[in-house]
């Protein structure tokens, strides 16, 4: 103990077993006190715990800077669905390759700029897999 009351260390440790029986959710909390700097460390379930901590402990000791570094326990991994199918565009016409096409002269066609081809290659991305391999016969969405 100081001449004038308890540490700065004290404080902290203090400050720390109080939180930990507080019902906060940390769980192993420890401090690391560095001069006036303390770096908090421990893990908590949610965001909103961490920063509740955080402010706790800021109300009990008066730092010159507080470190969070208490983890956010990951929930476990969700199953993965299958992405969702693209939506279809409101107004697309439906074109059947012909001998001597490309994306670039669809695009010119369609919409005058030859440029444009990355439109309808992104609108047949699941049966596209490379924007210079069209196969006569295939049908290739045409967005507007």
């Amino acid at each position: 103990m100081g001449i004038f009351g308890k540490s700065f260390d004290q404080k902290v440790q203090e400050a720390v077993a109080a939180l930990g029986r507080s019902g906060l959710g940390v769980r192993g909390l420890t401090a690391t006190v560095a001069g006036k700097v303390v770096t908090l460390e421990g893990e908590v379930d949610t965001m909103e715990a961490k920063g509740r901590v955080m402010s706790e402990f800021n109300k009990l000791v008066d730092t010159e800077n507080t470190i969070n570094r208490i983890r956010v326990k990951e929930a476990p991994a969700a199953p993965q669905a299958p992405p969702p199918a693209a939506p279809k565009a409101a107004e697309e016409t439906t074109y059947v390759v012909q001998s001597g096409d490309t994306l670039g002269a669809l695009a010119q066609r369609f919409y005058g700029k030859a440029s444009l081809y990355p439109k309808i290659f992104e609108a047949n991305r699941d049966i596209l897999s490379d924007p210079n391999l069209i196969k006569v016969g295939q049908k290739l969405r045409i967005p507007k």
